[in-house]
């Protein structure tokens, strides 16, 4: 059983996280298309997902979103990974960045997220 992460970023990207999460044994669901961090909370409750990674300017819209609806523990104007992490640790299942698309992001918070839930790994 593989982690589920679904990234949603506001540009479209989020390949190099995604890449990160495949990296750590995850299962990598990229929203495609402008504006995706929009539909995070949704795709995450399709996919039955484990974290919801949302990049935007602001840190996190699409995080809130997912949070509003859905009641997902997030947090969100995360700038560092290291953040990212204390999130993940404090028990977020949706985290909000800031343009931070990177292969280490989506590494670490999996396999922190692993740590925590050894089930899922």
């Amino acid at each position: 059983m593989a982690i589920k992460v679904v990234i949603g970023h506001r540009l479209g990207k989020g390949q190099a996280a995604a890449e990160g999460v495949k990296q750590a044994g995850g299962e990598a669901i990229v929203i495609p298309g402008l504006g995706a961090d929009m539909k995070l909370g949704d795709v995450m409750q399709e996919n039955d997902a484990d974290l919801g990674i949302s990049f935007c300017g602001s840190g996190g819209a699409g995080a809130v979103t997912a949070s509003t609806k859905y009641g997902y523990k997030m947090e969100f104007q995360l700038r560092t990974i290291e953040a990212g992490l204390e999130a993940v640790r404090n028990g977020a299942r949706v985290i909000g960045f800031g343009f931070i698309d990177e292969e280490e992001l989506g590494r670490r918070v999996t396999e922190e997220y692993a740590k925590l839930h050894p089930e899922k790994a």
